[in-house]
């Protein structure tokens, strides 16, 4: 996996600090950690977001969208949900479809992941959890957040296209079978027209 710097955490070794601090060094890995995907595509290092710009923007969408998206969904749960959800990449890393990875395997890697980071925290075992409602994807809250996981791509995808970096279809393609809400799908319809302007 390529990243700006080895896992913060690993400066805190031998020393005794506040649960929270350690959370905290091992959080700024997701500021270090490059979206794969768009490395493979050809998007430079200098270019390229983070997985935490990533995360950011999916909760920024979170917070604008949920409350227009639908009555049923508690908004709150929706923004921390997108906050935490790319968590496990903190030591498993960014896996893209291109790794072939196990499902079950990446599910795996990116619970251990989750699990040492939160449980040091108080009410650890609620962030878990709610991560663990996001991966199975079967609460209202948890398919929206998947849906604005997937329209954040498209949208980061479109910026990059705007830019002159890369022809990104396959992005596009991807987002446009993950979404199934009708309002998102309008938002993605827009931003492939854009593609033609």
């Amino acid at each position: 996996m390529e990243t700006k710097a080895d896992l913060p955490i690993n400066l805190l070794q031998g020393k005794h600090t506040l649960p929270v601090i350690e959370a905290y060094f091992e959080f700024v890995q997701l500021k270090q950690l490059y979206r794969q995907g768009w490395l493979h595509q050809g998007i430079s290092l200098e270019n390229c977001e983070s997985v935490a710009e990533h995360s950011f923007c999916v909760a920024l969408l979170a917070l604008i969208l949920a409350d227009e998206y639908s009555v049923e969904l508690d908004t709150a749960k929706v923004i921390r949900m997108a906050l935490i959800h790319d968590l496990g990449e903190i030591y498993a890393g960014d896996f893209t479809p291109a790794d072939n990875i196990d499902k079950n395997h990446k599910y795996q890697l990116e619970k251990q992941s989750v699990v040492k980071v939160l449980e040091k925290l108080p009410n650890g075992f609620k962030w878990i959890a709610l991560w663990e409602e996001y991966e199975k994807g079967e609460s209202v809250e948890s398919q929206f957040v998947r849906q604005l996981d997937r329209l954040e791509m498209a949208l980061q995808a479109s910026v990059y296209e705007h830019q002159g970096f890369a022809n990104l279809s396959v992005f596009f393609a991807s987002a446009r079978q993950s979404l199934s809400s009708v309002e998102l799908k309008l938002i993605l319809s827009k931003l492939e027209e854009l593609r033609n302007c």
